[in-house]
């Protein structure tokens, strides 16, 4: 992206911030929401930790040139141009989409002292480039330290030290795992060590991937590209979800899996060649297995290339890779395709705030990546041994599942606004989660 577009798009961001700001500050509250218990204040940052990060958008070619993943704030430019509602969004823009919407939150108030939540709008996942990729490589052990001296120091040290953070929060969009390396690691390993920084252990992190045993942080879901505007987009879609054949019975959409190393990706990948080689006579499916390969990233902002075979396709098989979730799941969510989960820890441990652990069943399928490495188990026998009315069931609940895991376009009609969507969701959690931690604070 020509430095130009970046400059106006970081100019009108800035005019749109104030804009929202200032009517926040003027008017606290649409007087048609009840806003009991939902009340947050956005601390303001000076730029250098949110907007003046996005002009280094070339700047890390270890990385990425995100600077094409900026547009409509973050985004990404439309799949086509007469896109309404498909982008080609970069799940690491989600820090920008949060901030965005974060701006027409109804329950805005310009008082710290009568807010329930303060939302903290840092890019930390963009700032931790420069530590990840970048030249400050061997500093990664001071991610954070200047904005906590900015909270707890310089601006209104007040604010902070009302609660000592446990009333904050921010998004920071990458895995847990790359802000957890251990503080002062010889040798360094890849990470910063902000989730590590005591300063901050009392601050609630929206990551797209948390840690087993999460200190401070929350998994939220993965961006799709699907942003629809309004309702009649999003029906628009869900009805070409539930009247999609489905042709396929499982298909597999990523990279990896070629090592020859026993891992859960090599035997799906080397089951799925053995049995596309079968007849598919008697199981209802024109095709039993589909490779969707997504090496090299080549998928990332292209959703043209997955969307349409989970469209067609019965299960969609979610095995762990460098980390333990994927996009796909969401990806996968969004066509109708019901996930095969190889372990808990891929969605089950981590996202009940938008998938709820206790419905599981009711929508996905876990088959221990153990069994199917180690023992021989077939996912092929495994999903064809589910009767296809329960299958048919599944996929009504995976529908239902659609809202919970999109980021609505930002500036969305009045009707989509009353489907609660992924953004939704997170701030009914994080306003939850720091009013149960206030509680816990006061009682010691």
């Amino acid at each position: 992206m020509p430095p130009l577009i970046t400059t106006n798009f970081i100019t009108l961001f800035l005019i749109v911030i104030f804009i929202f700001t200032f009517s926040a500050n003027s008017q606290d509250s649409d007087l048609e929401t009840d806003c009991t218990n939902k009340w947050i204040h956005i601390r303001h940052l000076p730029p250098q930790f949110n907007l003046d990060l996005l002009s280094n958008c070339s700047e890390y070619p270890l990385f990425d040139n995100f600077c094409p993943y900026l547009p409509n704030h973050g985004l990404g430019q439309k799949t086509h141009n007469k896109s309404h509602s498909w982008y080609r969004t970069d799940p690491f823009m989600l820090e920008l989409v949060f901030h965005r919407r974060m701006l027409e939150y109804p329950c805005l108030t310009s008082d710290p002292s009568h807010a329930n939540a303060i939302y903290v709008p840092y890019y930390g996942g963009i700032d931790s480039l420069k530590y990840l990729f970048g030249p400050e490589v061997n500093s990664s052990f001071q991610h954070g330290l200047d904005l906590y001296d900015f909270l707890a120091h310089v601006d209104s040290p007040n604010i902070w030290s009302r609660n000592y953070g446990h009333d904050h929060f921010l998004v920071m969009a990458r895995p847990a795992w790359d802000f957890s390396q251990p503080l002062y690691n010889d040798p360094i390993v890849f990470g910063t060590s902000f989730l590590e920084l005591p300063e901050f252990y009392n601050v609630t992190a929206l990551t797209l991937e948390g840690r087993a045993y999460p200190w401070q942080e929350q998994a939220i879901p993965y961006p799709t590209s699907f942003h629809p505007p309004n309702l009649a987009f999003f029906e628009s879609w869900v009805n070409r979800v539930r009247r999609s054949r489905r042709n396929t019975l499982m298909l597999f959409a990523g990279g990896g899996g070629i090592s020859a190393n026993p891992n859960i990706r090599r035997s799906i990948r080397l089951e799925c060649e053995n049995v596309t080689s079968m007849s598919a006579n008697g199981t209802g499916y024109q095709k039993l297995c589909e490779f969707v390969d997504c090496s090299n990233g080549i998928c990332e902002h292209d959703p043209i290339r997955f969307m349409k075979p989970m469209l067609q396709a019965s299960f969609c098989l979610q095995p762990p890779g460098d980390t333990p979730s994927r996009r796909s799941t969401f990806d996968g969510i969004l066509a109708g395709c019901i996930p095969v989960f190889f372990e808990d820890l891929s969605a089950k441990k981590q996202y009940g705030w938008h998938l709820p652990e206790e419905k599981y069943e009711e929508f996905a399928v876990t088959i221990p990546k153990e069994d199917v490495v180690f023992k021989g188990l077939k996912v092929f026998d495994v999903l064809t041994s589910i009767p296809r009315a329960q299958v048919r069931r599944m996929r009504e609940k995976v529908l239902e599942m659609i809202p919970r895991v999109m980021y609505r376009k930002h500036g969305s009609s009045l009707g989509l606004r009353s489907k609660k969507d992924a953004f939704d969701i997170a701030i009914e959690g994080t306003l939850e989660r720091i009013k149960s931690r206030l509680q816990e604070v006061a009682a010691q």
